[in-house]
């Protein structure tokens, strides 16, 4: 399940400004009193994302963003949705928006996908070094690894033990690499992740049809609670 919440700026400032630390650290502040309070200090998956603020511009008074937050959780969504409509205004970083409206969507699966966000892998996580398809050039590894990710999170949070014996995706259009500078208390992170212009499963059966429809609420790579590898459907 999905919200769809629309700001607006009380102030104009460049749309870079604001990080992905910052709107995480919105999510969690409108936790707070719900029975999700201590998800931020939770060391397993986290079981949301959420989308770039988009259209991409300066953020500006009068001209209303949009932000796209999902999960498998109903639970969750519900309890975030409840906490957003007690505020008129919120706080991003040190940033006053008006909350323009806020309501759930149930999207319909289909077979192929658009990224909403950047897909990010580590390559070796205990050295911190991202997947780079202009460094290491594998989408093999790429492929691998996402499928690995995506099964280990849909068993953890169902309790099941699929198995998907088939490429993930059977086709993937890429549209760039990026890179992306994050902040958290004053530290600056580099993250490494790509955007994708397609990413296609020719047939889903029905018996991954609950599996996929995981991964459209939950997200895809790593990182998917600091808003990475947010996906939507597309026709």
């Amino acid at each position: 399940m999905r919200l769809v919440i629309e700001l607006e700026p009380l102030s104009e400032i460049p749309y870079n400004y604001l990080n992905k630390h910052a709107i995480q650290g919105l999510i969690y502040y409108l936790l707070k009193d719900t029975s999700f309070d201590n998800l931020h200090s939770s060391t397993k998956f986290k079981y949301f994302t959420f989308s770039d603020i988009f259209p991409i511009s300066d953020f500006k008074p009068g001209f209303k963003k949009t932000l796209l937050f999902s999960s498998p959780s109903n639970e969750l969504v519900n309890e975030l949705y409840n906490s957003i409509l007690r505020y008129r205004t919120v706080k991003i970083k040190n940033l006053n928006f008006n909350i323009i409206s806020v309501k759930k969507i149930k999207l319909n699966l289909t077979n192929r996908f658009i990224s909403g966000s950047p897909i990010v892998l580590y390559k070796d996580n205990k050295s911190n070094e991202y997947f780079s398809f202009d460094k290491h050039n594998d989408l093999n590894f790429f492929l691998e690894r996402i499928k690995e990710n995506a099964i280990k999170k849909y068993n953890t949070y169902f309790g099941e033990s699929i198995i998907l014996n088939e490429p993930i995706f059977d086709k993937m259009k890429f549209k760039k690499e990026v890179v992306i500078k994050d902040f958290k208390s004053g530290k600056e992170f580099i993250i490494i992740g790509s955007v994708w212009k397609l990413l296609e499963k020719f047939h889903i059966p029905d018996h991954l049809y609950n599996f996929y429809e995981f991964l459209m609420d939950c997200g895809l790579g790593e990182k998917n609670s600091l808003g990475y590898g947010f996906i939507n459907p597309v026709r």
